[in-house]
């Protein structure tokens, strides 16, 4: 495929948002049907039903053939190859006759497959993704895993999530920046076909390195070993008597079993000595291999199917002669990948090292310095929390196996839901959300067929005040909900006049509204009881949005003050690190009347509500590895400590805006004159007298050693600061140092000293290359550009580009990767 990005939630999302992207490609053909085949994983199947009915997308489950796609009727197809019971096939002619019709062709595949198998980018697929997972990430009881999602050339503007892209810097040299970014949410709302937020940008790098490492030759290697422990073993059960159902596999041999030997009889000897297979039905089981399996899992593999003392070597000689090939030649992989330097360059430890290590030196990350992201707290992520995350019991685990195999997760997912409902006042906590957007969207479903169970099914509209989270208003409509604003008086607060009057016009018709709290401007609003009592006397729900829930812990929460849902993005409040984007995790807590409405899971159902009305993740408990962090956060801390974390995370806040308030106008603050933990800087007036604005500050800032603050968000023109609890005071008056010193410099702007268009902020930031040039054309010293704060030559963070050309990006959305080298001479 010509472009992808690699970093979506899991496979089951992934197909989701394909099938989305396909049905809003013909939004105005009006074709509304997708088939997806019914060989497709059960989670994929399960996902995409429950996330496209709200949406109004047809989604019909049969076996995909050239004579039911190909019709003018059909928006999409969605298949898949390896598919759930292993069997590999070549869409080449579906895929053509499809397509001759218009219809979109999505396809589900195995990235380590494809190291040996024709991909289905060369089938002629139009959307291929699928789970990364076994590029060298662990297991870890369901997470986290990236996802990847490629596309061709047309459908570029329907990526969900973000692409990195080239464009070049002020110095004219090539960059790299976030070209596509999930910006659904904040320019689309109600518009959004994704709400995507959270994205597996670290196990996207862990991905990338493992293909760095290996290269071509060493994946296709590791494909073909597993590929070869799959013949043994199919093989080897055709010789004790079973069938095979399928000839062509990859690395999944289902097999329909010989009597007396059951499913059942299978699965449990193969357990009794430490190996899992999948059952499929009574009669056959599912095996599937990866590059950890030994020969001594094969032995009991095949001990287990009645063969007594199995020759490993002879069916591995039995296997290499097999005249009918499993893998047909039409589907050997016969084109070159992974040609790109750095998939041909790091093949020993000691070079991939160097290599990881030269691109850390081109982030900025919390070794660095203070990252002041408001709405994105980057606080401390504790190695004591991170420790369990390299053990064997927390990363080994499948996320199905038997639920005795898992106790110590699901002792601590128990004791985790209880940490999580007694800090915000809920009765009952799902952990399946793997972001915080998929929290929203489980809330909002959790909460319509509340309505539903009731026979107020008409309820479908969403009130979102203006001061809320992007991802709201993207939430509701992917939900299949309508979206009203809700105004907001010039402090910042829920306008209850105008709440009251969209509650009394729309009366029945309202199913929620969605209020952030602390609001996205910074600000507690002290009527909040009083705007959740008006929604509630509408008969609708209240759906608290937990991305500032770091501002409650140990002093009030969701539960306490009329919120019957909410989600906490254990990512912010609890620890997570971001990643780059991600990891994250965004359970939700309800009160007890949603509790039957818990996203569950098709092969768990016991994870979820009684009446769930769909999974939110492939699986049962998201990304659970990760939970490890929280759970171990929360119990160090207590609630001595937590209470404290939310006292220091305002205080910090309210320090910095008292100090600068002199010199910027802070843009919303309580009745006191206080802010929560977050707070906005408003750089609008800097414009008129001296040319600069926020993007000026905020690159500004870069020389001075920070990570800018979030801009242009939730106010054009504005930087919001989030300082939160992990910082020390010492970094807190660094901050403020270098903010008030960045407003002298506009002021000697505003005096005439430096020209509006030549000076420190305009030409911010200033890259190493251009400090030590042998010209230096402009009105300023070197010192000041790069070293501006004191103490700064002793650790100073050199960015490696400078001002990257925005609209240059635009016109490049994608990186185009170096030519391959030439040939190497043996």
């Amino acid at each position: 495929m010509p472009l992808a990005n690699a970093s979506l939630l899991d496979e089951a999302t992934a197909a989701v948002e394909a099938v989305v992207a396909a049905s809003h490609l013909h939004k105005r053909a009006k074709r509304k049907k997708v088939l997806v085949d019914s060989k497709c994983f059960a989670t994929t199947i399960e996902m995409v039903q429950g996330r496209c009915a709200p949406m109004g997308i047809d989604v019909v489950v049969t076996d995909v053939t050239v004579e039911n796609a190909a019709s003018e009727n059909i928006a999409a197809i969605l298949v898949q190859t390896p598919d759930a019971e292993g069997r590999v096939r070549d869409f080449t002619d579906l895929f053509s006759k499809a397509k001759a019709k218009s219809v979109t062709c999505l396809c589900a595949t195995d990235l380590l497959s494809c190291a040996i198998m024709k991909p289905p980018g060369e089938m002629g697929a139009d959307i291929v993704f699928g789970n990364a997972q076994r590029f060298g990430v662990p297991l870890g009881y369901g997470g986290p895993h990236p996802a990847f999602f490629a596309v061709t050339e047309p459908l570029k503007r329907l990526f969900p999530g973000r692409i990195i892209g080239v464009s070049k810097d002020t110095e004219g040299d090539r960059t790299l920046r976030m070209a596509l970014q999930t910006r659904e949410q904040h320019i689309k709302r109600e518009y959004a076909t994704s709400n995507i937020c959270t994205a597996q940008a670290l196990l996207a790098n862990i991905v990338a390195m493992f293909a760095c490492f290996h290269g071509p030759d060493g994946l296709k290697a590791i494909a073909t070993r597993v590929h070869g422990f799959a013949q043994q073993f199919a093989l080897g059960a055709a010789l004790a008597g079973h069938t095979v159902v399928d000839e062509h596999f990859f690395d999944t041999v289902t097999i329909e079993l010989a009597a007396p030997r059951t499913a059942d009889s299978y699965v449990a000897a193969c357990e009794a000595r430490k190996v899992n297979v999948w059952r499929v039905s009574d009669k056959r089981v599912s095996v599937a291999f990866d590059e950890a399996v030994s020969k001594k899992h094969l032995q009991v593999l095949l001990e287990a199917a009645g063969m007594e003392l199995p020759d490993l070597d002879e069916l591995a000689a039995l296997a290499a002669k097999r005249e009918t090939p499993v893998i047909p030649a039409n589907l050997v992989r016969t084109s070159k990948f992974l040609q790109h330097p750095v998939f041909l360059d790091n093949h020993d430890e000691t070079s991939l090292m160097r290599y990881i290590h030269k691109l850390a030196r081109k982030d900025f990350g919390l070794q660095t310095g203070m990252i002041p992201l408001g709405s994105c707290t980057m606080k401390l992520n504790p190695a004591a929390t991170m420790i369990p995350l390299s053990w064997p019991s927390i990363g080994g685990l499948h996320p199905y196996v038997p639920p005795q195999q898992a106790e110590g997760y699901q002792s601590m997912i128990l004791a985790l839901q209880q940490y999580l409902k007694e800090v915000s006042g809920f009765d009952a906590v799902s952990l399946q959300p793997n972001s915080g957007s998929q929290g929203e969207y489980a809330g909002l479903r959790a909460i319509l067929a509340y309505h539903e169970s009731r026979g107020d099914a008409g309820r479908n509209i969403c009130l979102i005040p203006s001061n809320a989270h992007g991802t709201n208003p993207a939430t509701a409509a992917i939900a299949g909900m309508k979206t009203l604003t809700v105004k907001c008086r010039g402090d910042g607060a829920i306008d209850l006049e105008h709440l009251k009057a969209m509650c009394e016009k729309h009366g029945k018709q309202v199913a929620a509204i969605m209020i952030t709290y602390p609001s996205t401007y910074g600000i507690f609003d002290e009527n909040i009881q009083t705007a959740t009592k008006i929604v509630h006397d509408t008969g609708a729900q209240v759906y608290i949005d937990g991305a500032n829930f770091n501002a409650m812990v140990g002093y009030t929460g969701p539960g306490f003050f009329g919120g019957d849902v909410c989600h906490f993005n254990l990512h912010k409040t609890f620890s997570i690190p971001h990643g780059g984007g991600g990891p994250g995790m965004g359970p939700i807590g309800v009160k007890s009347h949603l509790a039957p409405f818990l996203p569950g899971n098709v092969h768990f159902p016991n994870a979820g509500g009684a009446k769930s009305p769909s999974s939110v993740s492939q699986a049962p408990y998201g990304s659970a590895s990760i939970l490890t962090i929280s759970y171990t956060m929360m119990t160090l801390l207590g609630t001595e400590g937590l209470t404290r974390c939310t006292a220091y995370a305002v205080l910090a806040a309210n320090y910095l805006k008292d100090n600068l308030k002199n010199d910027y106008t802070i843009l919303y603050t309580g009745p006191n004159g206080r802010v929560a933990h977050e707070f906005i800087i408003d750089c609008r007036p800097f414009k008129a007298t001296s040319g600069v604005e926020a993007e000026d500050v905020a690159k500004r800032l870069i020389d001075y050693g920070f990570h800018p603050p979030t801009l242009a968000f939730p106010v054009i023109g504005t930087l919001m600061i989030e300082p939160t609890e992990s910082e020390p005071k010492k970094e807190l008056d660094r901050l403020i140092a270098a903010l008030k010193s960045i407003r002298q410099e506009i002021r000697d702007i505003e005096n005439g000293k430096w020209p509006k268009d030549n000076n420190p902020l305009h030409n911010a930031p200033h890259p190493l290359k251009r400090v030590m040039a042998d010209e230096w054309p402009y009105p300023y010293t070197r010192k000041v550009a790069g070293t501006p704060a004191a103490g700064q030559d002793a650790n100073k963070f050199w960015p490696s580009v400078g001002r990257v050309n925005q609209e240059f990006g635009d016109q490049n959305l994608f990186c185009s990767c170096a030519p391959p080298p030439p040939p190497r001479e043996v």
